[in-house]
């Protein structure tokens, strides 16, 4: 924790950025950014059609930014305050579904990414019902025999 520094609070960022930190903290959930999952996000960023227009070269730079937000005392508050006030309401599943998608690169579903999703669900402001259906339909693509 950096404690010298406090969380900045006023801290605005805008929707590709937003979708992104939601990826990256998920990834950091459990204490480690994988490789594997860096790579699915910046896949991901060159691949959906919400990112158009964003330049994929800033992804390392949005990632340290977010990196650093976390590191703080509250950062995992801050970070998904910062994400909510950023996303329109129309981009809130859509960063419910990355999220998911994150979670789903090593085909297990741990403790901690499961309390991210939900404190990320809660702050979003997502039906239960369509979170539900949004997590079964990322389980389902991702299983393996």
């Amino acid at each position: 924790m950096n404690a010298s520094k406090p969380v900045d609070h006023t801290t605005t960022i805008d929707h590709h950025s937003a979708l992104i930190y939601t990826m990256i903290v998920v990834s950091a959930s459990d204490r480690e950014m994988r490789e594997a999952e860096f790579r699915r996000i910046g896949d991901i960023v060159r691949r959906l059609p919400v990112f158009a227009g964003f330049d994929e070269n800033e992804l390392p730079t949005v990632a340290k930014h977010c990196a650093a937000l976390l590191a703080d005392e509250d950062g995992m508050k801050a970070v998904l305050t910062v994400i909510a006030e950023a996303l329109p309401v129309k981009l809130r599943e859509t960063a419910y579904a990355l999220a998911w998608e994150i979670a789903a690169v090593d085909h297990r579903f741990g403790r901690e990414e499961t309390r991210i999703m939900e404190l990320l669900r809660e702050r979003l402001g997502l039906d239960r019902l369509i979170a539900v259906a949004i997590e079964r339909g990322c389980r389902a693509r991702h299983t393996t025999l």
